[in-house]
């Protein structure tokens, strides 16, 4: 699993690559943390190359979007793939989150 985060146009970007299964969560929230804090900052999360994610990472995600609502700003998923989709759609995330 990999993840990074970049900051391009004033904007957040995390890019997450692989299986976010339990183990890699506790890995990727370490690189992820600064984004509970996105200071006003938009996020956009990369999911092109998302395998799988497994409920700790959704927490993760959950997280991430408490806290850029608290900061006045927006978190967007994009490309998400259909299995992915899927989880957030059985989660009730679906609603919640905007995806691109």
């Amino acid at each position: 699993m990999n993840a990074k985060i970049e900051e391009i146009d004033g904007k957040y970007i995390a890019t997450l690559e692989g299986e976010m299964d339990t183990a890699a969560a506790v890995e990727v929230e370490d690189v992820l943390k600064p984004l509970y804090e996105s200071n006003g900052k938009d996020v956009i999360i990369e999911c092109k190359d998302l395998e799988y994610i497994a409920s700790s990472g959704l927490r993760i995600l959950l997280s991430i979007l408490k806290g850029a609502k608290a900061a006045g700003s927006k978190v967007t998923l994009r490309n998400v793939n259909d299995d992915i989709k899927n989880v957030f759609k059985l989660t009730g995330f679906i609603s919640i989150f905007e995806f691109e």
